[in-house]
């Protein structure tokens, strides 16, 4: 079996000893960028046969992750469900950002609601770090009457078990316990240490600090 971490920095998608901001709005050191792992077909592909194989083949009918990166993991994942499959194919769907009464959530657009309506559902996400993305996809699922029958990620850095996340089986191909801060109770910017602007919500940080300044 491929070996997550190991095949990440050969990647160059583990980055270590940097200030970054992750999409939960946390601060920490260390950064997964799944954007350099997505460069990588061959790796992504490798990554996914391992995520499919959670599942009984013939057990899901759709497999569902959130824009961005969720679309090429539930491309890939429904591939090696459908090779594996006497017949029939599972479909790939993604769910996209939306904003109902200043709640952000994700819906299922462009047909995809049709395709989730009452369909068993594997879910795929990259990254968790508070779990609230994925958790937004299968709340979308949910709402369509499917059900959720897993979450398959790449890694797990949360630093908390499955169970006190989800309500679904989590399938991790790592985990890695990272340290992480709340913007306000970051050390590294109380040190002044630069945010590092190429990954993560780094710059948007930065242009939320430049807007404040201004303002």
């Amino acid at each position: 079996m491929i070996e997550i971490m190991t095949a990440l920095a050969e990647a160059g998608a583990l980055i270590t000893d940097s200030h970054v901001v992750y999409t939960s709005g946390r601060h920490g050191t260390a950064y997964v960028n799944k954007d350099a792992l997505y460069l990588h077909p061959r790796l992504t592909e490798q990554l996914c046969a391992v995520m499919a194989s959670h599942y009984a083949p013939e057990g899901v009918d759709v497999v569902a992750g959130p824009t961005v990166g969720g679309v090429i993991l539930a491309q890939w994942v429904a591939w090696h469900l459908t090779q594996a499959r006497p017949v029939g194919e599972v479909l790939a769907v993604f769910a996209e950002e939306a904003e109902e009464n200043g709640v952000k959530q994700r819906v299922f657009r462009r047909g995809y609601d049709a395709q989730v309506r009452g369909k068993r559902v594997a879910v795929v996400e990259d990254i968790v770090t508070t779990g609230g993305s994925a958790q937004k996809v299968i709340d979308a699922v949910r709402a369509l009457g499917g059900e959720v029958v897993g979450l398959s990620i790449i890694c797990n850095r949360s630093g908390k078990a499955g169970a006190d996340l989800f309500d679904v089986p989590l399938h991790a191909l790592a985990t890695v316990a990272l340290d992480s801060w709340a913007a306000e109770a970051c050390p590294l910017c109380a040190q002044g240490v630069p945010v590092n602007a190429t990954v993560g919500k780094g710059a948007a940080f930065l242009a939320q600090l430049r807007g404040s300044a201004q303002s």
